[in-house]
């Protein structure tokens, strides 16, 4: 069910423990992942300073554009 809710335009929350060591080197310091949620292949990381967006593109998912919004 949750790849037909992500077709839908669903988000499906993450589990913070298994996202942390890859998204570790684009945390700051003082700064926790809140909650986090995926779309197909994009991710909405909320932190408690701001929010960043993971934009993955291409057939193996590799090239990657974060937008990160305070």
């Amino acid at each position: 069910m949750g790849l037909f809710n992500g077709l839908l335009g669903n988000a499906s929350e993450v589990n913070i423990s298994k996202i942390k060591d890859e998204y570790d080197e684009i945390i700051g310091d003082n700064e926790n992942i809140e909650k986090a949620y995926k779309l197909v292949r994009d991710m909405f990381i909320f932190t408690n300073k701001r929010l960043i967006l993971v934009d993955k593109q291409g057939i193996t998912g590799k090239k990657c554009e974060y937008h990160s919004i305070p």
